[in-house]
């Protein structure tokens, strides 16, 4: 009876999901889907090596405390992540000594790179994930996931890897 009871209850918003979204893509956005999946593989290969490139730029900027990418041979897993990956990622991320403030105001002046609480696109995008994604949970919680105020995410974009340097680079300057 219990399982039947919990049955309906998720069927109920099944049901709701369906009469709002409707079972399935438009003819059009199965199309647009298609025609991005044809060109995915390359996209995702020069995403991470412009990820790569800036991960080894900022690795030795004074501004943070750790720098955080998959494909550096200094990440914790990194032999896993051999054994386990032909490449590193198109995320990294980053922990500015000057806490949130710091964050923030590299953030902030950032041009070409856009602030976005989304990741995964086209174009590299920033985040603050003890403001967004992890705004939720306690100091304590982020603390314990490694999610300190300092902490930013950014998503490698297709732009030439020299044009994001050179923003990160300006942004940074407004640091010191």
């Amino acid at each position: 009876m219990r399982q039947r009871l919990l049955l309906l209850g998720i069927d109920a918003h099944i049901k709701t999901l369906l009469r709002q979204t409707g079972p399935a893509l438009s003819p059009f956005s199965a199309w647009v889907l298609l025609k991005g999946l044809e060109t995915l593989p390359l996209r995702v290969e020069r995403q991470t090596r412009s990820a790569a490139t800036l991960a080894d730029f900022l690795a030795e900027r004074v501004e943070f405390s750790q720098v955080i990418y998959c494909g550096r041979a200094d990440h914790p897993q990194a032999d896993i992540i051999k054994r386990q990956m032909s490449g590193g990622s198109t995320l990294i991320a980053f922990e500015l000594k000057g806490g949130k403030a710091a964050a923030f105001k590299m953030m902030n002046a950032l041009e070409l790179i856009r602030i976005s609480n989304n990741l995964g696109d086209a174009k590299s995008l920033i985040t603050h994930p003890a403001t967004t994604t992890h705004q939720r949970f306690t100091p304590e919680e982020r603390a314990e996931m490694d999610i300190g105020d300092g902490l930013v995410r950014l998503s490698v974009g297709l732009e030439h890897p020299d044009d994001l340097i050179a923003d990160l680079r300006q942004a940074l300057s407004g640091l010191s």
